[in-house]
């Protein structure tokens, strides 16, 4: 994992992608019990994005170093890395606030625990439930911070009926 958010970081100096953050599942590891996951999700912001954005510069790069296409990623390293445009307001502001931190001498940038969960909230999969029970049951995120994201991203609805049928259910 080591040489591949070296990868990473070499994209951001080329100035092929601005911000990023680690996000989805491989995030989650950071602050849970480990768990099974195929890819590593690198969201990333794009400064002055176009109207029509192409990761073909990012692809290219990486294989200009002897990474491979592998579906929707690209093997870098051994990990199957996708990159992901931060393009929503919860995705930027988690990006923008992701946490710094070092991963064998290595600088990364990881999601909070809250912004993942009001992510997973958001995009509403089973398994993106299971992984909020996770989190509520590890007791890792900041209540306060969480009910804030959630109230400035209009999810407190959604809060309400995942406590209703997930933490409450009668």
């Amino acid at each position: 994992m080591k040489e591949t958010l070296d990868e990473i970081n070499e994209l951001r100096t080329a100035g092929l992608i601005g911000q990023w953050a680690i996000g989805g599942a491989m995030a989650a590891t950071f602050y849970l019990e480990p768990i099974s996951t195929y890819d590593l999700d690198i969201f990333v912001l794009f400064e002055g994005s176009p109207l029509i954005l192409t990761l073909t510069p990012i692809y290219d790069f990486l294989q200009a170093r002897g990474h491979s296409p592998d579906g929707d990623a690209v093997m870098v390293h051994g990990w199957p890395v996708q990159f992901l445009p931060a393009e929503s307001v919860l995705l930027r502001e988690a990006v923008e606030s992701a946490q710094e931190v070092d991963f064998e001498g290595v600088p990364s940038r990881v999601m909070r625990a809250e912004h993942l969960m009001a992510i997973a909230l958001q995009t509403g999969r089973g398994k993106d439930f299971a992984r909020l029970l996770t989190f509520m049951e590890a007791q890792v995120a900041d209540e306060q911070k969480l009910h804030d994201i959630l109230q400035r991203h209009g999810l407190n609805a959604a809060w309400q009926r995942f406590e209703q049928n997930y933490l409450n259910p009668s």
